[in-house]
């Protein structure tokens, strides 16, 4: 699984309309928080939109605003509607499966599927709240790990 820079962009904005969660944000303001131009924005932002992730407002005080509560939005849902499958291989993907030439037998096919699963458990279990509170967890046997940022 490769972020595309659309990928990446998405979550910046989506963070950036969640620190300021039920008000309208101009998306020249979103631009400068991103660093995305208002161009590229507007077509990422447009898809948010279609996704129901976000919704705009026209006119003078226009721009956009969440249409979730920041611990509706899952990550890995929006990365996936995005991006499409986690999976770094054809041949370990869930929704898009792709058969590899080496089928029957292939030692490589259990690593792809361990690095799949472990993705998917980590992206579907973070929030946009999650990531706005710095709060990354991740179960690791009976332990719970929490990831927080030191920036």
């Amino acid at each position: 699984m490769k972020v595309s820079s659309k990928g990446e962009y998405a979550l910046r904005a989506l963070l950036v309309l969640g620190q300021q969660q039920g008000k309208v944000i101009p998306i020249q303001e979103i631009s400068e928080k991103t660093l995305v131009t208002t161009q590229y924005l507007e077509q990422i932002l447009l898809q948010l939109k279609k996704l129901g992730y976000v919704e705009s407002k026209r006119g003078l005080m226009g721009g956009y605003l969440l249409q979730k509560n920041t611990n509706e939005i899952i990550i890995g849902e929006v990365i996936r509607s995005l991006e499409g499958p986690l999976s770094p291989m054809g041949c370990a993907s869930v929704t898009k499966y792709e058969p590899c030439v080496l089928e029957e037998g292939c030692q490589l096919k259990p690593l792809w599927s361990l690095i799949r699963d472990t993705i998917a458990y980590i992206l579907e279990r973070t929030t946009l709240e999650d990531l706005l509170q710095n709060n990354i967890k991740l179960n690791v046997g009976d332990d719970l790990v929490v990831i927080k940022n030191s920036n």
